[in-house]
């Protein structure tokens, strides 16, 4: 279940302390110790002698309980379901003996034939009660294992048969019992706000915690998934999930759910590994229970939905990436396993030639160089080159490639010419270059697009790497913008004056849109270039290396909270003690050589800014980190001694917490991060791998940008009608087919895993318990001999009843405490709970009361309030000095 806070604010009720009492079991005379160690060591005919003594109608004064208990709570049905002997077992429910929470133990010990039979038994116990008259009002019927005291039990009051069976990983248990009706509905969400969630949350959140905790250990049994489940994978996926949201949800159960959520993912792992064929693997893989209409289905449907719930164990399977690398090398058949020169030459080819290439698709996309385009290698060829073609622009625009290639090759005229126009800094158009830019810039917002259109806004969100396209694409938009602004404002001011055109860049304002368009050009070029890491994903060792990058660039992320910090606190505080005689230098500065205390050579127009501002100061500060800001930044015209002392004790204070311990903490963070990538290297590798072939595995998107934007021939085609298909009928019979065909397909994988993992089981080594087991049976064994032997006549007098072999150690300890009433409770600190009833009704007068009747309630009252009075002291031995 889950819960969250409501708006209104509810006060928990006070805790009732009366409500609450521990029923510990009571002491056993002989009989009952004799009655349970014959329990215990399998003794059939005594136990059925005193069984049958006790539930003698003509005996008045039983001496025997046949429901007593020992020192650790367990009667006599649970003694033998520990041992494991099924015939004590049966005798002991079949004479009437109290099952209680029996079931739950014999689920506990995974005790099937005993499971059965107390199912068998609480059945019969309910119909029997279904038969009797109940009134109206009557409650719903209460079954055995409900029927204990929670304080006492050792199984908490939420437990169920179905919840313990599951968490047992039991395959047979959990067979019988969903056979029988058993359920377990889904826990509240944890952030549900239902009136129950509410109620719980405010009156008893430890309880709601620990059965939350109880049910999804018992929701993540592989046997439950694989008996109640028609989609096992995708239960494991979707379970897996929701242990992630928990974990980050409930931080004090973190390791807990991530245990469970590893539990689940090694079941959808081993459950993969079952599949024997290619066949199999396809038909598990592009599975889409909720596919549309269309005629092609969609491609590893499943295997999306397993990157997008982060099974990397299952993504990174070797029956998952030898399909994908299958696929992604269709096209070039045998290209691993060719040379390196020739695969060298196939990639160079593709990569001078794709504009060729890009162009007969364009023209004729059903040819057969079309339809080699549409091979994922090949695609991805494609896109590589055009996407390489297009940082080649860039470099050649930041080089001013035009200039430089009309001074190597042009005459005298032309570089005349060339000067004369380099002279109007303001005004000029876009360059063939720039112009080449933005019909690339075009390209990349249609690819986008047309990704946000196909695969959904939030899947699109969930790729930090289109962060760095929409950034990228953003700030080219930007530059576009604020050029044509800047070429229409410098236009119209050269329409008034032609001089402006000749106006020198140092004379232009410090927010000149043209000289903001080249920032963000700038910045722009910087993300274009940083997105080829993603193209390391393809390569086995530069992949490692691109992960490894992602996650330290989180962790500088989490470490500049803590920098930043650090760099205001001290950067307020400089700037305090400073501004002052900031402003003093800044007038030095301004002065200029009027004045006759100004020197040249003193820096003052530059150590004026170090602290002038708040802003000033983060800078100063910042650059220190990197050794730019020396000690003399702290020589300000007018400062004193006590000043400077300050200020240099607060920027070192700054120096010895940024570089000693702040840097060395990022070290130990991106260190540590680095580890856990290193450790699981070869499985992050290939889920970011597959997550890169993926993007080219989908129909559609064949050519790149730039050529993506220009309309092909098959889209007029489409729009007359000529592509239309009506396969509403084909779609309706294939859909069935595959789902029969799904369906068979995981039957017959949790079939195998099943069988697997009884296979394991059996082939376990023989423990302590199976000897202990073995040993039962053969004391069980022999007192039924003895029985046989007496009932036919024959004398056993000179036999010793007694075992003469040793019993184990375990049995040894509990015959010990057993025969010396061994209690397990903590220390008496006043009354007992049936004292403590008794004080209480001593309290109240009784109606008629004579005044010896009067005079022996009080001086029972007197006796047990002087008894807590005496218990509740310490010996004074044990008592330390101080203590009262």
């Amino acid at each position: 279940m889950g819960c969250e806070k409501s708006d209104k604010e509810v006060e928990a009720p006070p805790e009732d302390t009366n409500d609450y009492v521990l029923h510990l079991p009571r002491a056993l005379n002989i009989e009952e110790k004799k009655y349970l160690l014959a329990v215990e060591r399998g003794d059939l005919p005594n136990v059925r002698r005193i069984l049958q003594m006790a539930n003698n109608a003509n005996v008045t004064v039983k001496s025997v309980d046949v429901n007593c208990m020992d020192s650790l709570g367990r009667s006599a049905i649970i003694l033998a379901i520990e041992s494991e002997n099924l015939e004590m077992v049966e005798l002991l429910v079949v004479m009437g003996v109290e099952t209680k929470d029996a079931l739950l133990h014999a689920i506990d010990q995974e005790f099937v034939e005993a499971v059965e039979l107390l199912l068998e038994h609480e059945e019969l116990l309910r119909t029997n009660e279904l038969n009797q008259e109940q009134p109206p009002d009557a409650k719903e019927i209460v079954h055995s294992w409900q029927r204990v005291d929670a304080a006492s039990s050792r199984y908490p009051p939420d437990m169920t048969p179905l919840v313990l069976a599951a968490q047992r990983n039991n395959y047979e248990i959990l067979k019988l019992l969903l056979d029988r009706g058993a359920t377990l509905p889904m826990p509240h969400d944890v952030k549900c706000g239902c009136d129950d969630c509410l109620r719980c949350a405010t009156g008893d959140p430890l309880r709601l915690s620990s059965t939350r905790i109880s049910e999804y250990k018992a929701l993540a049994s592989p046997s439950l998934i694989a008996l109640s489940s028609s989609d096992p994978l995708m239960t494991a996926f979707q379970l897996s999930w929701e242990l992630r949201e928990l974990a980050i949800a409930e931080p004090e159960n973190r390791v807990e759910y991530l245990r469970l959520r590893r539990q689940v993912e090694k079941f959808a792992v081993d459950l993969l590994q079952q599949a024997r064929t290619t066949a199999e693997l396809n038909t598990i893989l592009n599975h889409d229970p909720q596919e549309d209409g269309a005629e092609n289905p969609k491609q590893l449907a499943r295997l999306e939905l397993a990157i997008q719930y982060k099974q990397k164990r299952f993504v990174s399977h070797a029956h998952v990436q030898q399909l994908l690398a299958a696929i992604w090398y269709d096209g070039v058949p045998g290209f691993r396993r060719m040379s390196s020169i020739r695969r060298v030459g196939i990639i160079l080819k593709t990569a001078l030639l794709f504009p060729f290439y890009c162009i007969i698709y364009l023209l004729a996309p059903d040819s057969r160089i079309g339809q080699l385009l549409r091979r994922p290698f090949m695609k991805f060829l494609i896109h590589a080159s055009a996407y390489l073609f297009f940082l080649l622009i860039l470099i050649l625009v930041s080089q001013r490639a035009e200039v430089e290639v009309l001074r190597l090759f042009g005459n005298d005229q032309t570089s005349r010419l060339l000067d004369e126009d380099l002279m109007k800094q303001r005004g000029s158009s876009p360059s063939p270059l720039e112009c080449l830019i933005v019909i690339y810039v075009v390209g990349f917002i249609w690819q986008e697009t047309r990704e946000v259109y196909v695969d959904g806004l939030r899947a699109y969100l969930r790729d930090l790497w289109n962060f760095i396209d929409f950034t990228r694409n953003t700030l080219y938009v930007a530059t576009a913008i604020l050029r044509v602004a800047a070429y229409m404002q410098q236009t119209a001011e050269i329409e008034v004056d032609r001089s402006a055109a000749l106006i020198p860049r140092e004379r232009w304002g410090d927010f000149d849109p043209q000289l903001i368009a080249e920032g963000l050009f700038a910045a722009a070029n910087i993300f274009s270039a940083l997105k080829l890491v993603h193209l390391f994903s393809i390569n086995p060792h530069l992949g490692p290396l691109q992960i490894s990058l992602g996650r330290m660039i989180i962790d500088i992320v989490k470490f500049f909270f803590i920098y930043t910090l650090v760099l205001f606190a001290f950067a307020c505080g400089l700037h305090q003690l400073l501004w002052y005689f900031a402003e003093l230098e800044k007038s030095k500065c301004y002065s200029g050589i009027s004045d006759p205390e100004w020197d040249a050579a003193s820096n003052a127009c530059i150590r004026w800014r170090r602290f002038s501002s708040l802003f000033e100061s983060c800078q100063s500060l910042f650059w220190a980190s990197f050794g730019e800001i020396g000690l003399d930044t702290f020589e300000l015209t007018g400062i004193k001694s006590y000043t400077r002392f300050w200020g240099l004790l607060m920027f070192g204070s700054y120096s010895v917490i940024n570089v000693i311990v702040l840097l060395n903490l990022l070290i130990a963070m991106m260190s540590n991060s680095y580890a856990l990538i290193e450790k699981h290297a070869d499985t992050e590798w290939k889920f970011a791998r597959t997550k890169l072939w993926m993007s080219y595995f989908e129909e559609g998107g064949t050519l790149p940008p730039p050529f993506n934007i220009f309309p092909k021939p098959k889209m007029f085609l489409r729009l007359c009608g000529f592509y239309k298909k009506n396969a509403a009928k084909r779609y309706s019979m294939r859909r069935r087919a595959r789902e029969h065909k799904h369906s068979a397909v995981m039957r017959a994988l949790v079939w195998r895993y099943v069988v697997n993992a009884h296979s394991q089981h059996e082939m376990e080594a023989v423990t302590e318990d199976d000897i202990h087991e073995l040993k039962s049976s053969l004391s069980s064994w022999r007192c039924e001999l003895l029985d046989i032997l007496e009932k036919n006549g024959m004398d056993i007098a000179g036999i010793d009843t007694k075992e003469k072999t040793i019993p184990a150690k375990r049995m040894r300890v509990w015959e010990r405490r057993l025969m010396k009433d061994y209690q397990f409770a903590g220390p008496v600190t006043g009354l007992t709970d049936e004292d403590n009833q008794e004080e209480l009704a001593l309290q109240q007068p009784l109606e008629g009361e004579d005044n010896i009747a009067r005079w022996k309630r009080v001086a029972r009252l007197a006796v047990l309030r002087s008894a807590e009075a005496r218990w509740g002291q310490l010996p004074p031995k044990v008592t330390r000095p101080g203590q009262s």
